[in-house]
C-alpha cells in the first residue's frame, strides 16, 4: 500500500515534473527536422499504398519508385509544417537552417547511399549503375521542387501553430533528475521500445524483402495498409507506456526518449535483414553486398524516422492531455 500511495500521491511521480515536462528538447533543430521528415515519410507511405491499391502499380516494376518520388516531392509541405511548427514552439530562431535540414535530410541520405553504391557499380561495370542524367534530375527535384514546397510548409507551420500553448508553465531552473532503477533509464527504454512494433510487422517484412530482393510480385497492398495501421497503434501505445514510466520516475526527458524508443524498431528490422541476406538470398561479392546492406540501411532508417515521429506525436498528445486534466497548485 505504501508503494501505491507513493505512485498515486501528489508528492511523487509525474505530477512533480509539471514545471519541466514542456521544456524544449535538447538539440531542437535536429529533433524538429526528424519529426517533420517522419511525418512526411508516413504521408508518403499512406498515399503510395492507397495509389497501389487503386492503380495496380505492381504490374510495372519502375512505376512504384516513380510514384514514391513524385509523392515525396509533393508532400514536402507536410515536412515543413510539422517540423517548422515544432521548432517554433520550442523557441527555435534559426528556422531557415531548420528548413534546409528538414528538406534535405532524407534526400541526402538516399542520394549519398545511391552515389556510393553507384561508384562500386561503375567499377564493376554493372548494369545497375545510375546514369548521370538521372542524378542531375534528382538534384533538380530537390532544389526546385522539394525545397520551395518545404519553405511554404515551414511558413504555414510557424504562423498557424508555432505559438507555444502548453498547459503548464515551464520553470526557469531545471529540476534535478533523481536516481532511478536501471531499467527506467532512457537508454534501456529506447532499446526495448522497438521490440513490440517490430513484432507487429515481422511477418510482412519477409514478403516485402522477397518482393524487392527475390523479384517476386507483391500485390496484397490492402494487407500492407492493415499492417501500417497496426504498426501505428502499437508504436503509439508502446511509447506512451514508456513515457509514463519515465515521467513517473520524475525524469522529464521524454521527447527524445519517445522518438528513439519508437525509432529503435529500425534496429531490429536491420538485424532481420542480416538473417534474410545469409539464409534467404544467394548474393555474394562486394557489389551485391554493398547494394543490399546500403539500401536496407536507407529503408531501416526511413522506417525508424517514421516510427519515431508517430511515437512522438502520439506521446505528445498524451502528455498534453494528462497535464491539462491535472490541477497544479
Amino acid at each position: 500500500m505504501d508503494d501505491m500511495d507513493r505512485d498515486l500521491g501528489d508528492e511523487y511521480g509525474w505530477k512533480q515534473v509539471h514545471g519541466d515536462v514542456f521544456r524544449p528538447s535538447s538539440h531542437p533543430l535536429i529533433f524538429s527536422s526528424l519529426i517533420g521528415s517522419g511525418c512526411q515519410i508516413f504521408a508518403v507511405s499512406l498515399i503510395v499504398i492507397i495509389v497501389a491499391m487503386i492503380e495496380d502499380l505492381y504490374t510495372e516494376r519502375g512505376s512504384m519508385l516513380s510514384t514514391a518520388i513524385f509523392v515525396y516531392a509533393a508532400t514536402s509541405p507536410v515536412n515543413g509544417y510539422f517540423g517548422g511548427s515544432l521548432y517554433a514552439r520550442q523557441g527555435g530562431r534559426r528556422w531557415i537552417k531548420q528548413m534546409f535540414i528538414g528538406a534535405f535530410l532524407i534526400p541526402a541520405m538516399v542520394c549519398g547511399t545511391a552515389f556510393f553504391i553507384n561508384f562500386i557499380a561503375i567499377y564493376y561495370h554493372a548494369s545497375r549503375a545510375i546514369p548521370f542524367g538521372t542524378m542531375v534530375a534528382v538534384c533538380c527535384i530537390c532544389f526546385f521542387v522539394i525545397l520551395p514546397l518545404n519553405l511554404v510548409g515551414t511558413i504555414l507551420g510557424r504562423n498557424l501553430s508555432g505559438q507555444p500553448n502548453f498547459p503548464c508553465r515551464v520553470n526557469a531552473v531545471p529540476r534535478p533528475i533523481p536516481e532511478k532503477k536501471w531499467f527506467m533509464e532512457p537508454a534501456v527504454i529506447v532499446c526495448l521500445g522497438g521490440i513490440l512494433p517490430f513484432g507487429s510487422i515481422f511477418i510482412e517484412m519477409y514478403f516485402i524483402f522477397t518482393s524487392f530482393w527475390a523479384y517476386k510480385i507483391y500485390y496484397v497492398y490492402g494487407f500492407m495498409m492493415l499492417v501500417l495501421v497496426i504498426l501505428c497503434i502499437v508504436t503509439v501505445c508502446v511509447t506512451i507506456v514508456c513515457t509514463y514510466f519515465l515521467l513517473n520516475a520524475e525524469d522529464y526527458r521524454w521527447q527524445w526518449t519517445s522518438f528513439l524508443s519508437a525509432a529503435s524498431t529500425a534496429i531490429y528490422v536491420y538485424m532481420y535483414s542480416f538473417y534474410y541476406y545469409f539464409f534467404k538470398t544467394k548474393m555474394y561479392g562486394l557489389f551485391q553486398t554493398s547494394f543490399y546492406f546500403g539500401y536496407m540501411a536507407v529503408f531501416s532508417t526511413a522506417l525508424g524516422i517514421m516510427c519515431g515521429a508517430i511515437g512522438y506525436m502520439g506521446t505528445s498528445a498524451f502528455v498534453r492531455k494528462i497535464y491539462t486534466n491535472v490541477k497544479i497548485d
